[in-house]
C-alpha cells in the first residue's frame, strides 16, 4: 500500500476543504486534501451560483448576513475573474407583506449589510421584464460566482506552495491510535489501489458527507442534509439577482449566471445525500413563484433542473430545515468528543468559505505550533492554466461578453467544440492535460462545455475524440478507443439526461429527440462495446463508481 505522510489532511474538494488547503500551504504547513469525485462535484459545484449579500438573512439570522457581507468584499479583491458584479434587487411583489420592509431594513442596518431603496421606475429601466407591479426595490451587493473556477484558483494556489490535491480519492477507514486519529486510508477510484495517510490532523470538511466521515473516526457530527432544487432558463432573462422581499422560501431569487437565468430553491430534508431526487412539483413550484418577479417565466424553455444537498448542522431543535441557521460551526473533537488531531467544519455558504477556512486553519496551525498569520484575505488567487483567458487581466471582474471577447480576440471562431459555451479546442484540450480530468463531466466543470441548449448534443462526441486522441499522445494507458468512448458518452450523456427528464416538454424535448437521434439513431453509442470495470485498465479515466453514484428518481 502506498504512503503519503502529511502534517494535516484535509477530507473534502469542495469550495471549504480547498479553501482550507490554501490557508494551510500559505502557512507553510504540509498538507494533503483527498476528495472522493472531482473538485466540486458535491454542494459547491451544484448551487446557483450567488455571491450573497447577506441580505437573505437579515432578518431570521443575522449571523450569517454579517458573516456574507463581510466575505462578500474580501471575494471581490481576491477572486474577481470569478465574479460577476450583477448588482442585487430586493422587490416586494402583490404577494409579499410590505409589513416585512421595516424589519428587513432594520435588519440591514444591524448587520452591516449595505442597501440602498431606488425607485420602481429605476429598476425596471435596468430590468425591463420584471413585475411592474413591485411596490419596492432595494438594491444590494449581491453577485453572480463561478463556484468551478474559484475551486481551481485556490486548488493552483494551494499547489504552488506545496500541498497535495488527490481527487477520485474515497475515504475508506480513519486510523486511530488510541484517543488519537493518526490517518486514513483511502481509495483510488481510478487504479482500485489503497493509499494510507499517516497525518497529525484531519480536517473533516466534507460538507453534507461529514457526519458520514466523522462516523469514520468514532464521532457523531448532526449535518442535516436540505436538498435545494433549481431550474436553468434558455435565456439570461434578468442581468441583476432579484430577490423576493420576504422572509427566504421556495423560488424566491432569480440568478442570472452566464449566458442563463437561475430559478431557485426548494428546501427539502434528504435521509441520505448521496440518494435524492428532483421532483416534478419542484419544477411547477419554481416557475410559478418565478411569475411573481418575471411575468411570463414560466412559458420560456427550460434547460435543466438540478439539486445540491446543503450541509446544514443541527445542534438544537428546528422546526423544519429553513429554520436551521446557515452560520457555519467549528466542532473541536478533542474537546467535545476526547479524540484529538480531528477537526469538522461544518454548515456555511459558499460565500463564507474563506472565512470557515481561515477559522479551521487557525485551530489547527495552533496545535501544531504554527502562528504564522494568515494571509488568504490579501493574496489574490492566480487563473489556473488551462482555463478561459482572462479578457483584459486577470484581475477583472467576468462580463458577459467576456467569452465572445476572448473568441474575437484569439480569432478561434473555427475551434469552438461548443458553440452553446464557446469553449474552444484549447480550452478543452487543457482540461484534459493540465487539469486531469477524468471524464467529460470534469471537462464540463472545467469549461462549461454541454452547459448550453443542446446539453451536449453537438459538442459531447468532439470533446470525446479529443480525449482520445490526447490520452494517447500522453501515453496514458487505455482500453481500446470504442470502449473507452463509449464509456465517455454514456456517462456524460447519462449526467445530462439527470436534469432533462422532470422538464422534458416544448422545445427542451425536441432537442432530447434531436440528441437521441445523433447519439442512438446515428452514432449508435448503445451498439458500442461495454468498457471493462474502471480500474481494470485504465488508471486516468472514471465514469462510475458507487461512492460518487448520486441517484435521481423523478415522478
Amino acid at each position: 500500500m502506498r504512503t503519503i505522510t502529511t502534517d494535516v489532511l484535509v477530507i473534502g474538494g469542495g469550495a471549504t476543504g480547498l479553501g482550507v488547503l490554501r490557508d494551510m500551504a500559505l502557512r507553510g504547513i504540509r498538507a494533503a486534501l483527498v476528495e472522493k469525485g472531482d473538485l466540486t462535484h458535491g454542494t459547491s459545484g451544484r448551487y446557483h451560483g450567488l455571491l450573497h449579500s447577506g441580505g437573505r438573512y437579515v432578518v431570521k439570522d443575522k449571523q450569517s448576513a454579517t458573516e456574507c457581507a463581510h466575505e462578500n468584499e474580501i471575494l471581490r479583491k481576491i477572486m474577481p475573474h470569478c465574479l460577476e458584479d450583477t448588482g442585487g434587487f430586493f422587490v416586494v411583489t402583490p404577494a409579499d407583506d410590505e409589513g416585512y420592509v421595516p424589519r428587513f431594513l432594520a435588519g440591514c442596518s444591524e448587520t452591516g449589510v449595505p442597501v440602498n431603496q431606488i425607485s420602481v421606475r429605476e429598476a425596471l429601466r435596468r430590468e425591463p421584464l420584471l413585475n411592474p407591479r413591485i411596490s419596492h426595490v432595494f438594491e444590494v451587493r449581491d453577485g453572480a460566482a463561478d463556484s468551478f473556477l474559484a475551486a481551481h484558483s485556490n486548488a493552483e494556489d494551494a499547489i504552488r506552495h506545496g500541498a497535495q490535491v488527490l481527487t477520485y480519492h474515497v475515504v475508506k477507514a480513519i486510523e486511530r491510535d488510541g484517543d488519537r486519529v493518526a490517518g486514513a486510508v483511502c481509495e483510488d477510484m481510478r487504479t482500485g489501489e489503497e493509499v494510507r495517510f499517516h497525518t497529525s490532523y484531519i480536517v473533516n470538511a466534507a460538507g453534507a458527507w461529514a457526519g458520514k466521515i466523522a462516523e469514520l473516526a468514532g464521532v457523531q457530527v448532526t449535518v442535516v442534509p436540505g436538498k435545494g432544487t433549481m431550474i436553468a432558463m434558455n435565456h439570461r432573462v434578468l442581468n441583476t439577482v432579484v430577490n423576493r422581499c420576504k422572509p427566504p422560501a421556495d423560488g424566491d431569487i432569480i440568478v442570472p449566471i452566464r449566458t442563463v437565468a437561475v430559478i431557485g430553491t426548494t428546501d427539502v430534508h434528504v435521509p441520505d445525500p448521496d440518494v435524492f431526487g428532483i421532483e416534478a412539483w419542484e419544477v411547477e413550484r419554481m416557475l410559478h413563484e418565478g411569475e411573481q418577479l418575471v411575468p411570463g417565466i414560466s412559458k420560456a424553455r427550460v434547460l435543466r433542473a438540478w439539486a445540491g444537498v446543503r450541509p446544514l448542522y443541527k445542534d438544537q431543535d428546528a422546526a423544519d430545515d429553513r429554520d436551521i441557521p446557515r452560520t457555519y460551526k467549528l466542532l473541536d473533537h478533542e474537546a467535545r468528543d476526547g479524540v484529538k488531531g480531528f477537526i469538522s467544519i461544518v454548515g456555511g455558504k459558499w460565500t463564507t468559505y474563506r472565512m470557515m477556512a481561515q477559522e479551521a486553519t487557525d485551530a489547527v496551525a495552533a496545535k501544531l505550533g504554527n502562528s504564522a498569520p494568515c494571509r488568504t484575505h490579501l493574496e489574490p488567487l492566480p487563473v489556473p492554466p488551462g482555463t478561459e483567458k482572462p479578457a483584459g487581466g486577470s484581475r477583472d471582474l467576468f462580463w458577459l461578453g467576456k467569452p465572445l471577447a476572448t473568441v474575437e480576440a484569439d480569432n478561434s471562431y473555427g475551434d469552438l467544440i461548443c458553440e452553446c459555451e464557446l469553449v474552444t479546442r484549447d480550452r478543452v484540450i487543457g482540461a484534459i492535460t493540465t487539469a486531469k480530468a477524468s471524464n467529460i463531466d470534469d471537462i464540463r466543470r472545467d469549461t462549461r462545455l454541454g452547459m448550453g441548449p443542446c446539453q451536449g448534443g453537438f459538442c459531447t462526441y468532439r470533446a470525446v475524440a479529443l480525449w482520445n486522441e490526447f490520452k494517447r499522445a500522453s501515453g496514458a494507458p487505455l482500453p481500446e478507443p470504442e470502449q473507452a468512448s463509449a464509456a465517455l458518452l454514456r456517462h456524460f450523456l447519462q449526467e445530462r439526461w439527470k436534469g432533462i427528464t422532470v422538464i422534458s416538454w416544448g422545445d427542451q424535448l425536441r432537442q432530447a429527440r434531436l440528441d437521441e437521434i445523433i447519439f442512438l439513431d446515428t452514432l449508435g453509442v448503445d451498439l458500442l462495446p461495454q468498457p471493462a470495470p474502471a480500474g481494470q485498465n485504465d488508471s486516468t479515466m472514471v465514469t462510475a463508481h458507487p461512492a460518487i453514484a448520486t441517484e435521481y428518481h423523478t415522478d
